[in-house]
């Protein structure tokens, strides 16, 4: 009966424990409300994308079928000093979780001494009076455990915070490379735009300069004015400056690749190539799929787990920390054989802490964790608010812009017609040089706008990537995963 008596209350012990162990001073964790819509306002003219319908997982980039994209794209991953910086920040918040981690387990420790001592001779409570040594030598060998026993929570919660952070460190780097993929393809269609643009200077410098060769026959012929002659020469020097500037900020696209990509502008190149890139198809899905396509809005709600997790952290600071040390070895003043069992020394208990008077420091910092977690839900509801108003900026412009495409490349037929009837006209001499040259800088400023429009959508389109969250999804963001 006494056994069983005794094994009911070790049973009851272990209940107990069990059950303050289970205790957790954090509050229930609520997100701030996030105003959602039913569809995107400026979806136009996108097709919603279905339920297997989603953007490639690793290379969004891929949609502009662009085999030299992909490959600036390859040589970012590996060689982007930005990535891998942000790649250290992760790893470094990662090593800080295994530490919250390591709390969760016993210490412990070896420790061995070997010193010699002399005592006071008027030591209080000398050991055995004037019988005891005045020199003598202590050569100690133990081991040392030590145990918190988690009673509120405040272990849980540490480690409950450095995975929400490292989590969030996760998104983060994410978020990061997300970024300077979207730069470089943004930086790459830029350049692609203004080869085309330089393209069409050249070819319009040489039309100019077969125009000027006209009115300067006709000049030496008498049937042609000298402000006709000055007219064509000052379009043609209009276009060739022109034509500098856009070598001018193709040098400088180019170095932004450059450094994009982990090299320097010195030793890089892109060959001009003038072959249009498409404009491809983006699937869309609803609004309260980028809750969980942003790896910016996991960050923030991860901050929000990890904020919350320190809250329980400050209010377990109020409760008495329990600690559970034991400590095992050998002492003896003899360096050679101390090693025996009579010389073993062993302590083991409990200890017991509680901080009675701080003067308001605890207070202070619960009051501080709990501003941080005010300021985290804030942060989170302004990332949601941001990332919807930048997915329908870019809807908006794709939109805008491609109904700007189609009335310009109706502007820009007019003003061919125009500048074949103005450049025969002139030729018949029913009208001077003045009309050619008017209609010559209507048509060509119709073709740079249908070519810009045409960069601009597609760049729009790579920011509208950008928006949705490019290929990354909330089912990437693993505690235990390791991004390359």
């Amino acid at each position: 009966m006494a056994a069983s008596a005794k094994a009911r209350r070790g049973a009851l012990a272990a209940a107990l424990c069990l059950l303050a162990a289970a205790c957790s001073q954090a509050p229930l964790r609520e997100l701030p409300a996030a105003p959602l819509a039913a569809a995107y306002k400026e979806i136009a003219p996108w097709t919603p994308a279905q339920p297997a319908d989603d953007l490639p997982r690793t290379a969004w980039w891929t949609l502009y079928a662009d085999a030299e994209l992909d490959a600036l794209q390859q040589r970012l991953i590996a060689n982007s000093p930005d990535l891998a910086a942000a790649l250290a920040r992760y790893q470094q918040v990662q090593a800080a979780t295994a530490q919250a981690r390591a709390d969760q387990y016993p210490s412990l420790a070896l420790s061995a001494n070997s010193q010699s001592d002399r005592q006071a001779e008027q030591r209080p409570l000398r050991v055995l009076g004037p019988l005891s040594p005045d020199l003598y030598r202590s050569n100690t060998l133990g081991v040392d455990l030590e145990y918190e026993i988690d009673l509120w929570g405040r272990v849980r919660n540490q480690v409950a915070a450095g995975v929400a952070l490292s989590q969030a460190a996760q998104a983060d780097l994410a978020s990061a490379r997300l970024s300077l993929q979207a730069q470089l393809a943004d930086s790459y269609l830029l350049l692609r735009g203004i080869d085309r643009d330089a393209a069409l200077l050249r070819d319009t410098q040489l039309a100019y300069a077969k125009a000027l060769d006209l009115v300067t026959r006709r000049h030496d012929e008498g049937l042609a004015s000298g402000l006709d002659l000055a007219r064509a020469q000052a379009q043609l020097e209009a276009t060739r400056s022109q034509a500098h500037q856009a070598d001018a900020q193709r040098a400088l696209i180019e170095h932004t690749i450059a450094a994009l990509v982990g090299e320097t502008a010195s030793a890089f190149s892109l060959p001009p190539r003038t072959t249009e890139i498409a404009l491809p198809p983006i699937p869309v899905g609803l609004p309260s799929t980028l809750l969980q396509r942003r790896p910016d809005i996991a960050a923030a709600e991860r901050r929000v787990a990890a904020a919350n997790a320190s809250v329980g952290v400050a209010r377990a600071a109020s409760f008495p920390a329990v600690t559970l040390s034991a400590l095992v070895g050998y002492q003896s003043s003899e360096v050679g054989s101390f090693i025996r069992a009579p010389n073993t020394f062993w302590a083991v208990g409990p200890t017991l802490v509680l901080n009675l008077f701080d003067a308001g420091k605890r207070d202070a910092e619960l009051a501080r964790v709990e501003a941080v977690l005010d300021e985290a839900g804030a942060k989170y509801r302004s990332v949601v608010i941001s990332a919807f108003a930048q997915v329908e900026d870019n809807l908006a412009l794709l939109n805008h812009y491609g109904a700007a495409a189609r009335s310009e490349n109706a502007a820009l037929s007019a003003a061919q017609r125009a500048l074949e009837l103005a450049t025969t006209r002139y030729r018949e001499g029913a009208a001077n040089y003045l009309e050619v040259v008017s209609a010559q800088t209507t048509a060509l400023t119709a073709q740079r706008s249908a070519l810009d429009l045409a960069t601009r959508q597609r760049r729009a389109s790579v920011q509208l990537v950008r928006a949705l969250g490019g290929g990354w999804t909330a089912t990437l963001l693993q505690p235990a995963a390791t991004p390359q």
